[in-house]
């Protein structure tokens, strides 16, 4: 898995790019998300459209990059999941601990309402 880092306004968004599991590269990610919460940074969506798999190891990286940006004060929010990962989301009854948007863009301006 691969990730790019770009920003919408206040808000910095992570294009995922890959299979979301664990190993070096969820130790990345997780790297970004504490060098993001050092710096300030506490507002970030996660731009799922490249991620096609995902699995326990990614989801318990998504729920501790929630838990980290939530603890903050700040939140870590969701755009373009798959059907696949929407689901898995659902089944794990994890639906409550992400917001999901179907853009970047909506996710984004969700933190301004």
């Amino acid at each position: 898995m691969k990730f790019t880092t770009s920003h919408s306004g206040a808000v910095t968004v992570i294009h995922l790019d890959g299979n979301l599991m664990g190993g070096p590269d969820a130790s990345t990610l997780n790297s970004k998300l504490h060098d993001l919460v050092d710096g300030g940074t506490k507002q970030v969506v996660l731009d799922m459209k490249g991620v096609e798999f995902m699995n326990s190891s990614g989801l318990g990286l998504l729920i501790g990059g929630a838990s980290l940006m939530k603890n903050a004060g700040g939140a870590l929010k969701l755009a373009n999941a798959s059907a696949k990962i929407t689901a898995l989301i659902k089944i794990t009854r994890l639906g409550p601990v992400f917001e999901s948007f179907a853009s970047v863009d909506d996710a984004a301006r969700s933190f301004t309402k």
